[in-house]
């Protein structure tokens, strides 16, 4: 089970935006330049807001770690395949369609990748319905307090 904490920042009707505080897993990963760890800004992520917090209190957000590794493999495994399929598909046909080998294989490839993207993106919005995909509020530490650990002591 992945475990973060965050300080809930909006209640949207039924949903909490939370802050996220970035953990020290999130400073090893090699992708930490393509997501939002990377940047100054604070990760964002918007949940159910079953147990009722409100806003200021701290929260504990949990996720499978199984489901995370098949998103994550979706995510990253699926376009390399596609690629790959697509640049062999695009060489084997090069003959049929009187085309120069290397361009095939790059467009083949290149409309595998588009595919690929395109049905991911609608997978996303899917996944927005199925709530096993979807992280949860599971813990609810009512007001951040001075002692957070996702906020900073004053300075003396």
């Amino acid at each position: 089970m992945i475990i973060e904490q965050g300080i809930v920042e909006e209640i949207r009707g039924r949903k909490a935006l939370v802050r996220i505080q970035k953990s020290a897993a999130c400073a090893g990963c090699p992708t930490r330049d393509s997501c939002e760890v990377g940047s100054d800004r604070p990760m964002r992520i918007e949940v159910a807001n079953d147990p009722g917090a409100r806003v200021g209190d701290r929260v504990e957000i949990s996720m499978p770690a199984a489901t995370l590794m098949k998103l994550s493999l979706m995510v990253y495994f699926l376009p390399v395949v596609a690629l790959v399929a697509g640049a062999v598909t695009g060489n084997a046909l090069a003959g049929y369609l009187y085309a120069d080998p290397t361009a095939a294989s790059v467009a083949g490839g290149g409309l595998a990748m588009a595919m690929t993207y395109f049905v991911l993106k609608w997978m996303d919005r899917g996944a927005g319905v199925r709530e096993t995909y979807r992280p949860r509020m599971t813990r609810v530490f009512h007001g951040s307090g001075p002692h957070s650990p996702l906020e900073k002591e004053p300075d003396l």
